[in-house]
């Protein structure tokens, strides 16, 4: 279901909502923790729920909750994502996915699709001109808004979305169109990088973070498991876009906090029963691995 169907919060009009009646709803949603991250927001301003996968206890699409802190309805203490989406969008119909942003006050969705969740998180300010001053980063700004959008729509056609392609393909053609896609991904980016620092000029900003999720699964996932781009394709071999990674992880506020990428990468091959059959999960990659840390 296309988020549009909920509210959207933009600059213009954000009186009517208060940060601290915002909950998240998180299961591999890393664009909206780095959201989270890099603009911030702490932890006691918004509500934070962790997802469980299990399709034999979900009603409809598989997450569902738990008891155990921090992965518990604190709303309706609802059993699973369904029932959730129900009692805040009665005649709901869609998919019910994961990243979902409520506003718990209201007991009502605001968007359930991680772009349009990002895009609000950096760039509303909801009233409060802390928020506003709080981080230099200015995820969104308007002389740059044309190239941005550009570049999030190819990134995520050859790269966000080109790698599960890649995982998912059940044809070969299939698969070669997908791999080659990824492959001039990354080649776009190091091109674009050999002259900047970060995708559309000399800082960050949200085509950096939509493209970041996916490059630091790159060698532990991407490529082994779902073969993106060949299997034996690494970070590395892009060494301008490697130099990129590290300059996020160390230089930008946040980022670092926003993963664990030992267990990000192992989820994986715990979880996607179609593409590791045999449930090995191999030695996790970290943050040395690829380079991040000495």
């Amino acid at each position: 279901m296309n988020a549009s169907v909920f509210t959207y919060i933009s600059e213009e009009e954000p009186s009517t909502f208060q940060l601290n009646t915002f909950y998240f709803f998180l299961q591999w949603c890393h664009r909206a923790r780095l959201a989270l991250k890099v603009r911030q927001i702490i932890d006691d301003e918004v509500g934070l729920t962790y997802l469980v996968d299990d399709p034999v206890r979900a009603s409809r699409g598989g997450w569902v909750f738990d008891k155990k802190p921090g992965y518990s309805d604190p709303i309706f203490a609802s059993n699973d994502l369904r029932q959730l989406y129900e009692r805040m969008s009665p005649g709901f119909k869609g998919r019910c996915t994961a990243p979902l942003l409520v506003d718990s006050k209201r007991k009502e969705i605001i968007s359930n699709e991680s772009s349009d969740i990002v895009r609000m998180l950096g760039t509303a300010s909801f009233g409060r001109e802390d928020l506003r001053l709080r981080t230099a980063i200015d995820l969104y700004p308007p002389d740059l808004a044309k190239i941005i959008d550009e570049t999030n729509i190819w990134v995520y056609e050859l790269l966000n979305n080109g790698v599960y392609q890649c995982g998912f393909s059940t044809t070969q053609v299939a698969y070669d169109r997908a791999s080659a896609g990824v492959r001039r991904g990354l080649e776009r980016c190091n091109d674009i990088l050999s002259n900047n620092d970060f995708l559309c000029g000399p800082n960050f900003t949200e085509a950096d973070l939509r493209l970041l999720p996916t490059v630091l699964r790159f060698d532990g996932s991407y490529a082994p498991l779902f073969r993106a781009g060949g299997a034996h394709l690494r970070i590395r071999d892009f060494p301008n876009l490697h130099k990129w990674l590290i300059k996020c992880w160390h230089d930008v506020p946040g980022v670092k906090d926003s993963i664990d990428i030992q267990d990000a990468n192992s989820s994986y091959y715990r979880q996607l029963f179609p593409l590791n059959p045999g449930g090995l999960i191999p030695t996790a990659i970290t943050a040395k691995d690829i380079g991040l840390e000495a």
